[in-house]
């Protein structure tokens, strides 16, 4: 599991702190660092795939949890600040902790864990996709996916029984995919426990033959064989 994850926080030093403590963090992939309220909203408007915010609340023009009650669909959030009468407005909007600054290491991880908990419970809870096709919605189980086309500005997600055609992007119904899922082209996403043969330049899963694109064909042989 890795948990991609941004800090917002108008404190360089508090940056650099969480900075220094991500990267010694395995389980964390640091996307971006923001230093405001409204830098972090565009950079989320643009990056879907944002999972975990380590958040300061009190910055200046608009405090974190202001800023985290307008998203709609907020990431996760860990509260950071040097203020401890935030601590109960934080857990309100169901923060996974509240950091004290200056906080350990330990504490940090300790904070770190309990996120690692919540998405590990929320992987093994979600085994479909909700698609909607036209003004149908469709209950997809992961392990009936063959594979994924991406066509403009729908995708096919093609099933052993059905195909779903759904107005989302290529990237976004990528990143919803288990680890189980893997790119081989531009346009394709193939579900590797359905693969059956591999030939020349093509992936045979049932009687769809997929291509596999020259720049991901080294990844194929490395990580499905």
């Amino acid at each position: 599991m890795s948990i991609n994850c941004i800090i917002v926080d108008d404190e360089i030093s508090s940056q650099d702190v969480l900075k220094h403590f991500i990267a010694k963090t395995e389980m964390l992939q640091l996307k971006d660092t923001c230093s405001s309220a409204s830098e972090a909203f565009e950079y989320l408007q643009l990056h879907r795939d944002i999972e975990l915010i380590f958040l300061d609340i009190n910055m200046p023009n608009q405090s974190g949890l202001d800023f985290y009650k307008t998203l709609i669909r907020p990431p996760k959030v860990i509260f950071t600040t040097a203020y401890p009468q935030y601590a109960v407005e934080g857990f309100e909007v169901e923060a996974i902790d509240y950091l004290l600054k200056p906080f350990s290491y330990q504490r940090f991880l300790t904070a770190v864990g309990k996120a690692i908990k919540l998405f590990a419970e929320t992987e093994e809870a979600v085994d479909y996709l909700v698609l909607k096709e036209n003004k149908s919605l469709h209950k997809v189980f992961f392990n009936n996916i063959l594979f994924v086309e991406a066509c403009g500005d729908y995708v096919k997600v093609h099933t052993d029984s059905k195909t779903v055609m759904t107005n989302m992007t290529f990237k976004n119904l990528n990143n919803s995919l288990p680890n189980n899922f893997f790119q081989v082209h531009k346009s394709y996403t193939i579900n590797v426990h359905k693969l059956q043969q591999v030939s020349g330049n093509l992936i045979f899963i049932d009687s769809h033959k997929i291509p596999i694109g020259q720049t991901y064909k080294k990844a194929v042989m490395e990580n499905l064989f």
